[in-house]
């Protein structure tokens, strides 16, 4: 009798833990796909960082030389009268 106790009360736990322990372990691929295409938007969206900065950049430097242009132009006119 005993040992039926002694098994009941370590086996019990056991199978408890088991069986709240696999609705989770069904569901990991489907974790680890999601962890991997979460990756692979992170990367995107680096790449897409880096062309937005880069553009940026060259937005600069394009207003850059239209201000230069527009005081050459202005100082033209001046000349003109």
């Amino acid at each position: 009798m005993l040992i039926w106790i002694v098994l009941a009360v370590v086996l019990l736990p056991l199978v408890a833990l088991a069986l709240a322990v696999r609705p989770v372990l069904t569901r990991l691929p489907r974790l680890r796909r999601a962890a991997v295409a979460l990756q692979r938007r992170a990367a995107e969206a680096d790449t897409l960082r880096e062309s937005a900065e880069a553009l940026q950049e060259r937005a600069e430097g394009v207003q850059r030389q239209l201000d230069t242009a527009q005081r050459r132009l202005a100082v033209i006119k001046a000349k003109r009268g």
